[in-house]
């Protein structure tokens, strides 16, 4: 009977404690946002390129995390005139240089999230800190982040989630997906695209 009585008051001392512990494991607070996906290297002309960015509920451009460099900044070869990728091949992610209005970008507004386009096929992962272009931080509330790719000319396809940044972290974001021109032969460039709050 002792023993009953001692282990019912153990157990009623450790629910309060453990009831803690759940709370702050669910609570803990995001403080960026995780996104990757599974990229395959094609073959291709007019492929492999990609952009991946934040936008606020009004579906105003917070910051841009990354686009491939041909897109924004483009490449001379010999006596070619300079000139931006997506204006040499207007279908290297319209969405992206429409919603950033890349024409009104200066080129070293451009270098801040630009980079080579990855010579290998692998897992892409970007981080974003809740910081606008700027470095200043994000007011609280709901965002949507974008990845972009451009498969073949002039095929392109766009994965969206939206998300807050209120909700606590290790919550997943659900990812929506719309292609441009169906294009099964290079439609792996991008895939297994998740976001996670961290």
């Amino acid at each position: 009977m002792k023993k009953s009585v001692a282990f019912m008051l153990a157990a009623l001392l450790l629910l309060p404690l453990a009831a803690a512990q759940k709370k702050s494991e669910k609570g803990t607070k995001a403080k960026s946002l995780e996104v990757s996906f599974q990229y395959q290297r094609q073959n291709t002309h007019g492929s492999n390129q990609f952009a991946v960015w934040i936008e606020d509920a009004k579906g105003q451009v917070v910051k841009t995390l990354f686009v491939t460099q041909f897109t924004a900044k483009g490449r001379v070869r010999g006596d070619e005139k300079p000139m931006r990728g997506y204006v040499k091949r207007p279908y290297c992610v319209p969405t992206w240089v429409k919603d950033v209005n890349a024409e009104a970008l200066s080129d070293k507004q451009i270098d801040a999230f630009t980079g080579a386009t990855p010579q290998e096929s692998g897992i892409q992962t970007f981080t974003w800190d809740f910081t606008d272009q700027q470095g200043h931080k994000v007011k609280p509330g709901i965002y949507q982040v974008f990845v972009e790719a451009t498969l073949f000319d002039p095929s392109s396809v766009l994965f969206k989630g939206t998300f807050s940044t209120k909700d606590p972290a290790t919550s997943s974001v659900a990812f929506t997906s719309t292609y441009t021109v169906p294009e099964d032969d290079h439609k792996g460039m991008v895939t297994a695209v998740s976001a996670v709050l961290k």
